[in-house]
């Protein structure tokens, strides 16, 4: 039996309109890391618009583990309202740290 990869999640509430299209958002990323070869581990979840600590978790944990790839429902996830900088900007902070960004909805 092979181990699939890790695959991290990060989502950014003020980026849904409800909890619905938070859970959907959720939903997808499960079945994109199911459909790629990975196993979803944690989801993080931006929650204050004015805060980035989910984005500093998951970069926490990119960092220490052996997890390579991160997934996001689009890449607009990585920099709306986000004070860290733009999407492309956060995503050349992971994949400095050697982890390769997915989107679900690359537009």
């Amino acid at each position: 039996m092979t181990t699939r990869p890790t695959l991290l999640g990060y989502v950014r509430a003020d980026a849904l309109s409800c909890a619905e299209e938070l859970a959907a958002a959720t939903d997808s990323l499960a079945a994109f890391a199911s459909a790629e070869g990975f196993t979803l581990g944690t989801v993080y979840t931006e929650r204050d618009a004015a805060e980035s600590a989910a984005f500093h978790a998951l970069l926490d944990e990119v960092k220490r583990s052996d997890v390579r790839a991160v997934v996001v429902p689009t890449m607009n996830h990585l920099g709306l309202g986000n004070p860290g900088g733009s999407p492309a900007a956060l995503q050349q902070h992971l994949e400095f740290h050697h982890a390769h960004v997915w989107a679900v909805d690359p537009r």
